[in-house]
């Protein structure tokens, strides 16, 4: 399994609920979680079929911008 971390623009538990659905109902994915405690807001998800650009996707449909770092 691999470890995918991601820069977002996810602020506060309201855009969580945003995104949820979205990374939830992407299969491929086994965990994910937001610090939103991190100035980065860091996304990190594990997975082992998905690779980065299939996760941005996931997050741009929810309307946030996820960087891989």
């Amino acid at each position: 399994m691999k470890k995918l971390q991601f820069k977002t623009n996810i602020q506060c538990g309201n855009c969580l609920s945003k995104v949820s659905p979205k990374l939830n109902e992407q299969s491929g994915i086994q965990s994910w979680q937001v610090d939103l405690q991190d100035p980065d807001r860091t996304l990190t998800v594990e997975t082992d079929a998905l690779n980065a650009e299939d996760i941005q996707k996931a997050v741009l449909k929810a309307g946030f911008i996820a960087t891989a770092v």
